[in-house]
């Protein structure tokens, strides 16, 4: 006689409970998105302040929106896994391996066709070698792809220990210094320039990707309590990061003597730029480099060098430097959300169908943008523009979403 724990099919299989959401994420999630579309239609503009633009020799606030995103994924792998691991469901390693080779299918087939006309241009003028070579270095490898060769650079470790996933982090970062005292550097600072860090990118990506695992410890364990040890961590982090990229002060003028100039642009190189010559050291004068967010002088007085925070070169000193400011963001969006139950709608649309507003965005730059020309020298103009190329994002997903249709990988 079958016990009564044992499965027969004249019994009713009971549903599992469905998952709760953590609404601080979505909307941190949302408002990075936002961020998003924020800086990617007003940074166009010449009128618009640096601060919202990418220049790749500093952190601005531009530059925090990327690391956001893989503190999110970060966040999100941690959290989905550690319940199943709670339940004490196996790991399923099958669905993550399709999951993260779908979003890198997805993100080569979005790229390319984005900027079909100049795959085809390329195609006729580097034949298709050079094309594939170009797309490997800069067509595919922006925010999609990035999220997708981190997510599974960090699966390994993301079940582990705090103590493992932190030396996974350090070492992947000391594996990206090698690879740029190398060749990466230089190779991703030339035509055509790298995207987020290039290829190699997910190596400094794994930082935020992995504070994002550890904030969803904290999360789990605290609930909205968290949000002030998320804070202090996450300054904590930027400080370190700043401190480190005072090493960019070894490379002040005279420049001209030891630089070589970048193709395309009034930029200069360091011919040393990870490892300063010893003799830097001996004409530092002392001075620290420039508060956090401040633009730093021109390349022509400080050479570009891999301790700055430079986006495009995705160096340590900005993948931790954004991931911590992208903890204490995520800290107060925990208070605010969870703690104090505010909530945007705006952001909860943007968030919950993140992907599905991503991909948006694209489209609706083809639609708006015509109509609000970036020549323009009026700010009113302009930010009724972004209204337009906001809604027009927003809108669909809204639709969507009370539909209940979300798309995902």
């Amino acid at each position: 006689m079958a016990s009564s724990t044992e499965y027969s099919p004249d019994l009713p299989v009971a549903p599992r409970p469905p998952v709760a959401r953590i609404a601080s994420l979505d909307q941190f999630r949302g408002y990075t998105m936002f961020g998003m579309l924020l800086v990617n239609f007003l940074g166009g503009y010449a009128i618009c302040p640096r601060i919202l633009k990418h220049s790749h020799d500093y952190c601005s606030y531009a530059d925090t929106i990327m690391p956001q995103f893989l503190f999110a994924a970060g966040f999100a792998l941690r959290l989905g896994l550690s319940r199943r691991r709670d339940r004490g469901e196996p790991v399923p390693w099958g669905r993550l391996t399709r999951r993260v080779l779908g979003l890198a299918g997805i993100a080569i087939a979005w790229y390319t066709f984005t900027d079909w006309h100049g795959v085809v241009e390329r195609w006729h003028e580097l034949g298709p070698i050079g094309l594939l070579a170009y797309q490997l270095k800069r067509g595919w490898f922006q925010t999609l792809m990035h999220i997708a060769i981190t997510s599974a650079w960090i699966l390994p470790v993301v079940l582990g220990s705090t103590r493992t996933r932190i030396i996974y982090a350090v070492a992947s970062s000391v594996l990206h210094l090698a690879l740029s005292a190398w060749f990466n550097f230089h190779w991703v600072n030339t035509s055509p320039n790298g995207i987020d860090g290039g290829p190699f990118g997910f190596l400094t990506w794994t930082i935020p990707a992995i504070l994002g695992t550890l904030a969803c410890d904290l999360v789990r364990q605290s609930g909205a309590a968290a949000a002030r040890k998320l804070a202090l961590v996450g300054v904590g982090v930027m400080a370190g990061a700043w401190l480190l990229s005072n090493l960019s002060m070894l490379y002040q003028s005279p420049a001209s003597q030891d630089v070589q100039p970048l193709e395309r642009r009034a930029r200069v190189l360091a011919s040393d730029p990870v490892f300063p010559d010893p003799s830097r050291f001996e004409t530092w004068t002392g001075r620290l480099i420039e508060p956090p967010f401040m633009p730093p002088p021109d390349s022509s007085v400080r050479a570009w060098n891999y301790w700055m925070m430079s986006q495009r070169g995705g160096t340590i000193t900005y993948t931790a430097f954004a991931g911590g400011f992208a903890m204490v963001v995520y800290g107060l969006f925990l208070a605010l959300v969870d703690g104090c139950g505010f909530q945007s709608g705006l952001f909860r649309t943007l968030g919950v169908n993140s992907l599905t507003a991503y991909l948006l965005h694209d489209v609706a730059g083809w639609v708006v943008g015509p109509f609000f020309p970036e020549r323009t020298s009026s700010v009113a103009f302009a930010l009724t523009g972004f209204a337009c190329f906001v809604l027009a994002v927003f809108i669909p997903c809204r639709l969507m979403e009370r539909r209940g249709w979300y798309l995902r990988v």
